[in-house]
């Protein structure tokens, strides 16, 4: 049996890392994506079990003490992190997992899953991220603030990872994870 494959999508918000893996299922739809669990409030129109497994910090608390996952980080004030026995099924089965997660948290997988894919998603500028945060009407602007201070630390970092691709023209940036995902599929 083929051994599955674990693609790690990080960056900062606002470069677009759900948009991307959003296409790549629509696109590919053996890739399995990995849902996260986190403490944060639901968004409007997200799903319990589609889009998050929305917890208690008491419940995420206990994942952690539990050592049920793979990854996890604090960020603004919330818990983020991937639930441990559906990824390993799904690699186990030969499936390519797809983990949309934070810089933090992809870091923790470089550690521990070695053969890992790890793409980092950079935004063209900072000035242009920071159109896309505020043109998203999502966030306050100190939150903003704080998530700006945030990626210019999370940038300095890209280098770390196996694949830098930066978000500037949708459908090259696509193709370029596409290809890095299934040509390091093909030779396992």
């Amino acid at each position: 049996m083929t051994t599955g494959k674990l693609i790690v999508l990080t960056g900062p918000s606002g470069v677009g890392k759900g948009t991307l893996v959003r296409s790549l299922l629509a696109r590919h739809p053996e890739l399995y994506l990995s849902i996260s669990a986190t403490t944060r409030t639901p968004r409007p129109g997200e799903v319990e079990g589609k889009d998050y497994y929305f917890l208690s910090r008491e419940q995420f608390e206990a994942l952690i003490h539990s050592d049920n996952l793979l990854e996890w980080a604090e960020y603004a004030g919330n818990y983020y992190g991937t639930p441990k026995a559906s990824v390993i099924e799904q690699i186990e089965q030969g499936g390519l997992v797809i983990l949309e997660i934070e810089v933090v948290g992809a870091r923790q997988i470089k550690q521990t899953f070695l053969d890992a894919l790890l793409i980092f998603i950079l935004p063209p500028s900072v000035e242009e991220l920071e159109r896309r945060l505020r043109g998203r009407g999502k966030d306050s602007s100190a939150a903003i603030e704080k998530r700006l201070k945030r990626a210019v630390e999370e940038l300095a970092v890209a280098d770390e990872f196996d694949l830098q691709v930066v978000n500037d023209n949708f459908e090259v940036a696509l193709e370029e994870i596409e290809t890095a995902i299934f040509a390091v599929n093909s030779k396992s």
